[in-house]
């Protein structure tokens, strides 16, 4: 195949062959995955925590006690969790 353009043809048709299979191959993933979770909602599994525990499994542990730091200060200022009291008045 020839250079057109300044394009590489040959170059340019193997790239997206290699794109083509892996996006088969994505879709392959996404449809096994898709099973595995079918099959935890048939045993009794919240599928939607399970995607929630997978999506903080993959968070650095720094980012996800700050994001839950931050939930709890939310849910405290939004009456959602008792207040406690500050150390200090505890002591007292």
């Amino acid at each position: 195949m020839p250079d057109v353009g300044g394009i590489a043809g040959e170059r340019l048709r193997s790239l997206i062959e290699r794109i083509e299979r892996l996006e088969e191959e994505k879709r392959t993933l996404s449809a096994d995955i898709k099973e595995v979770y079918a099959e935890a909602k048939g045993t009794g599994f919240d599928t939607k925590i399970m995607r929630q525990i997978i999506r903080i499994r993959r968070m650095d542990k720094d980012d996800v006690d700050e994001q839950e730091t931050l939930l709890d200060i939310y849910k405290r200022a939004l009456g959602m969790l008792p207040d406690t009291e500050p150390a200090s008045a505890a002591a007292e």
